[in-house]
């Protein structure tokens, strides 16, 4: 189909180079961008994932104290 669009000059500009950098026509740049484009906009969006919250009863391990960040430190340093 044979259209006539008004484009912003540096956009035309860049697809342009785009067409011969990549040795085709402009018109398959244009094409390829409008598919992008829609192809997006139709994908429905992930849905929100939420991590399940743990009910364990087991808590940190012995000797483990939370509130002590130097014993923190020191735990995760050790092999």
């Amino acid at each position: 189909m044979r259209i006539t669009l008004q484009i912003n000059d540096d956009l035309f500009a860049r697809a342009k180079a785009l067409a011969e950098e990549q040795g085709r026509t402009l018109d398959s740049v244009i094409e390829e961008g409008l598919v992008l484009v829609l192809d997006k906009r139709d994908k429905p969006s992930r849905k929100k994932f939420t991590l399940p919250v743990s009910r364990s009863k087991g808590g940190t391990l012995p000797g483990v104290d939370l509130d002590n960040w130097a014993s923190l430190e020191g735990l995760m340093e050790e092999d």
